[in-house]
């Protein structure tokens, strides 16, 4: 699984940048179906915006963005944004595994 990270209209550090793979990378214990997380960090009016776009087997993707505000930091706003993705994947793992806990087990037919 890779984590790629990219920046628009700005930089950040390599030790934000570590941080930011370290926690994507926790998101492997909820869902081990992913296959690649893409974080995109983007700095427009002294804002951050940070949008994490999970991509897992089977065709089901997951996005989750977040604006900062004025002179926030965009690990706060990744955290945030982190938290709503974790979110997303609990509720459809949920979603997925309560499937069929709603039927009741078919009775043989006596004749």
């Amino acid at each position: 699984m890779q984590v790629a990270i990219a920046c628009r209209h700005g930089s950040i550090s390599a030790d934000v940048q570590q941080y930011m793979t370290d926690k994507s990378q926790k998101l492997l214990t909820l869902f081990e179906r992913i296959t690649a997380i893409q974080v995109t960090v983007e700095f427009v009016d002294h804002r951050v915006r940070v949008e994490i776009l999970v991509d897992a087997e089977h065709k089901h993707n997951f996005v989750a963005h977040d604006e900062g505000g004025e002179g926030e930091e965009a690990t706060v706003s990744f955290d945030r944004t982190l938290h709503k993705m974790e979110q997303q994947i609990r509720k459809y793992k949920e979603k997925v595994q309560d499937h069929h806990r709603g039927r009741q087990p078919e009775e043989p037919v006596d004749d």
